[in-house]
């Protein structure tokens, strides 16, 4: 058997298990990249929606989809680090200043998270670039206020209003 000979089995060998490597490799960076594309999706659309259990679950998962080790995520997870600061301190500045600080925060957040993911968003576009009926704001307003009030009714701090009508007549006892 010649070299040649030799070096074509062996390629025949190694070619399939190379093969696999490589798209095992292709696989993996897919999913990883997939993953924090699903985070950034997700913050993008409830981001006037803030409260969604949607937008609460992918801010917690930033820390586990990007990587300090690559610039460009790092500064993804030096934001974000601001950004839940910023949200665990609601009492530090009033309640007007403290949302408007909010608000950039989420907007850099998602500036440099879209930076790092290969979009090409402006500020301007992720603060302005949403639809949110006012109906939604209404709608979650109301039904605040109606777990408030239940609460404040089953811990007897308020009172359930009742008015009688259309009672039948009574009769008179006899004399």
């Amino acid at each position: 058997m010649s070299l040649t000979d030799g070096l074509i089995v062996l390629a025949t060998i190694v070619s399939p298990l190379i093969a696999v490597q490589v798209t095992r490799y292709l696989d993996d960076r897919n999913e990883v990249q997939g993953r924090k594309l699903q985070v950034f999706k997700t913050l993008m659309a409830t981001r006037a929606y803030t409260l969604a259990p949607a937008h609460v679950e992918a801010l917690n998962r930033i820390d586990l989809e990007f990587s300090s080790k690559i610039p460009t995520e790092k500064a993804v997870l030096d934001v974000w680090q601001q950004y839940l600061d910023h949200l665990g301190n609601p009492q530090q500045l009033d309640a007007p200043t403290w949302g408007n600080k909010r608000i950039d925060l989420l907007v850099d957040l998602l500036h440099a998270m879209g930076k790092s993911l290969g979009y090409d968003f402006n500020k301007t576009q992720i603060k302005n670039g949403t639809y949110s009926p006012v109906a939604h704001g209404q709608i979650e307003s109301e039904q605040g206020r109606m777990r408030q009030m239940t609460l404040e009714l089953l811990e007897g701090k308020r009172v359930l209003p009742m008015h009688v009508t259309n009672l039948p007549p009574t009769e008179l006892p006899p004399e």
